[in-house]
């Protein structure tokens, strides 16, 4: 293993370990409610999972946005723009729990490992269709009888949150295992497909769904976090692509909105012109 992904492997479980260090959470079965619960961490990260001190940016997104108090929360924009600038999709390789995971079902053996899907070009867009509907657009318009609208993209569709919430609580709470119905089995079936799509490609979840590495990708090119590929020294030898496992063209595009910051191109360059 390379010595970048050594490192960004002990930063991962790291920043993941203290993002979820509320050990009583995982003993009692119940959610942290203290103060940190008002902050929110760069990461997807499930707010109901039971060790999670901390809220995540989609969630109180939705929270804001669907509440009949506030239609928009510059409490959480302000800190998405403040992640964004300083970081881009840095969050998602380095600081992001459920990119941790992925990451590490993808070194799971298989048989056959596939680089890109059949029109994976459109499919890399399908993240910002996720972020408009799920996220913005039905918690803001559509709402039930109380007026309060729901957290579409939690409740129907996060694979992060059955597998830090969602399946902890059930499985230490014996009234949440009788009242878990058809939703609770929806959202299992879309983790087992994302936890076996993850063995096979890398990091299909960060490619094509995730709403929050959408908001973060569209950073990337003015993050004060960024890439610069020294025209000088670059041969164009596609080393860089090669070991990119998004498969993305450093050399044309180092800042593209689907690059995490792994840095793996950067140690393979054989002429250091990746900066």
């Amino acid at each position: 293993m390379a010595k970048i992904s050594k490192i960004r492997l002990v930063v991962q479980a790291g920043f993941a370990a203290i993002s979820n260090g509320y050990i009583k959470g995982f003993a009692k079965g119940r959610i942290f409610e203290g103060e940190a619960k008002y902050l929110c961490v760069p990461g997807l990260n499930c707010y109901s999972c039971p060790g999670a001190l901390g809220a995540c940016p989609i969630g109180s997104l939705q929270a804001t946005l669907n509440s009949r108090e506030y239609r928009v929360s510059l409490y959480v924009f302000g800190l998405l723009v403040i992640f964004g600038t300083f970081l881009g999709r840095f969050v998602c390789g380095f600081l992001c729990p459920f990119g941790l995971i992925q990451d590490l079902l993808y070194k799971i053996p298989f048989f056959k490992k596939i680089s890109s899907l059949p029109g994976e070009k459109f499919l890399r867009y399908f993240r910002f269709v996720i972020l408009a509907v799920f996220v913005i657009i039905l918690p803001m318009f559509v709402s039930d009888i109380t007026g309060l609208g729901q957290p579409w993209f939690c409740k129907f569709i996060c694979p992060a949150g059955t597998l830090e919430g969602g399946i902890p609580l059930v499985l230490l709470n014996k009234p949440l295992r009788s009242a878990a119905g058809f939703l609770f089995k929806w959202k299992v079936l879309i983790l087992i497909i994302t936890i076996i799509s993850s063995i096979i490609i890398y990091r299909p979840f960060c490619r094509y769904i995730c709403p929050l590495g959408a908001i973060y990708g569209i950073f990337n090119k003015v993050s004060f976090y960024r890439f610069k590929v020294d025209e000088t020294k670059c041969t164009k030898c596609g080393a860089c692509q090669k070991v990119c496992k998004l498969n993305i063209k450093l050399y044309e595009n180092p800042n593209s909105m689907d690059c995490i910051r792994c840095g793996e191109c950067k140690s393979a360059c054989p002429k250091k012109a990746i900066q």
